[in-house]
């Protein structure tokens, strides 16, 4: 019987393995993708070299002394140079590691051996597989390498000497082997090596066609008729009602929504103020549309208080002092007249700044 902390340092030790076999497999597609990418940038720096030369300006002395571009040392550094970012340290450290490599290929190589990737990234360096192949090993993926995963789906480590081969399938199948459909498709055409999954009705939950006749289980928010198709549930015909007093129900396909009543009504069926149940305070029915109620027009005064005037909203109304009145303390009393010891500093003071005003301009004359 194993103590507490063997089996602690047992959960601990698997738990690094997992971890280590994990990050190596990451390790092993990451270096895939970084030689094809330096493989692919090499390719285009063959493109971009194609029409240059030594450029000492007397290129046919050049080419007879010193052997043609095309084919020259000078060529193949200036396109290594140029194959990564300075920022990307694991496509420098692989150039600089497997340069020779690149030197065998240019001189000795590249006519037997033209594509590249094949001969440095899958023979040579072994960092990747062949499309439809992954591990170490390049075995095979799930379905065969013609056409893994039987066409739908993902091989995990396709092409590269990472991953564990098994298929992440594309949406609307599922399986081992990306045969079988999920819920909401079925299978309009499968073999041993072929399916085809097309998705059922927008009503169908599972089906065995295209139509919301040909569905095995209705989805939630659908229900079966009589003859065995699925119709929409009309929730909006609920009883107790789904909304609140102040929204209206909107029946869509397979659901509904809560949508709130225009503000002048106080419960409706549907948007707008043509579709109130009864109107809110403030408004009034008007040939079957609730219209705002001036307040102001009634009959009988709203604004009761002395020197008041009644102004109108929508809804409402407020009462607000009269033109000549200001409000104190709830209360509209006439607004002062200025009194005559403040006109007299007023007439004082306008006197005192015309005279400023004078002297100072002939100080300026007198400059």
């Amino acid at each position: 019987m194993l103590s507490f902390r063997q089996l602690l340092w047992l959960f601990f030790y698997l738990a690094f393995i997992l971890l280590s076999q994990c990050t190596h497999a990451k390790d092993l597609k990451s270096s895939c993708h970084t030689c094809k990418q330096i493989a692919d940038n090499f390719i285009k720096g063959l493109d971009q070299t194609k029409k240059q030369n030594f450029g000492g300006g007397n290129t046919a002395w050049e080419e007879r002394a010193l052997s043609k571009y095309e084919t020259s040392e000078i060529r193949l550094v200036e396109i290594l140079e140029n194959l990564c970012e300075s920022s990307s340290f694991d496509c420098n450290h692989m150039v600089e590691e497997h340069e020779d490599h690149f030197e065998t290929w240019w001189f000795k190589r590249q006519n037997k051996h033209p594509d590249l990737y094949k001969w440095f990234c899958i023979d040579t360096i072994n960092v990747c597989c062949l499309n439809g192949t992954f591990g170490p090993d390049c075995n095979a993926c799930v379905g065969g390498s013609e056409r893994p995963c039987h066409g739908n789906g993902v091989c995990d480590g396709d092409g590269t000497r990472g991953g564990n081969g098994r298929c992440n399938c594309d949406h609307g199948y599922k399986g081992e082997f990306c045969l079988d459909c999920i819920d909401g498709y079925f299978n309009e055409i499968r073999n041993d090596t072929f399916s085809l999954c097309t998705e059922c009705h927008s009503s169908c939950k599972t089906c065995t066609g295209l139509t919301n006749e040909d569905c095995e289980k209705c989805k939630t928010g659908w229900g079966e008729d009589d003859e065995g198709a699925c119709l929409d549930v009309n929730e909006c015909l609920n009883d107790p009602p789904l909304c609140k007093e102040d929204q209206y129900c909107l029946n869509t396909d397979g659901s509904f929504s809560c949508k709130g009543c225009d503000k002048v009504c106080s419960g409706c069926t549907e948007a707008g103020p043509d579709k109130c149940q009864s109107c809110a305070p403030g408004y009034q029915d008007t040939e079957g549309t609730c219209t705002d109620v001036n307040e102001c027009e009634q009959p009988d005064a709203v604004c009761t208080a002395g020197n008041q005037e009644c102004v109108n909203n929508k809804g409402s109304y407020i009462c607000i002092c009269a033109s000549g009145y200001e409000e104190q303390e709830g209360v509209c009393v006439t607004i002062p007249e200025p009194e005559e010891n403040e006109e007299a500093a007023d007439t004082e003071n306008n006197q005192l700044e015309q005279t400023r005003k004078s002297i100072w301009s002939k100080c300026i004359r007198s400059l």
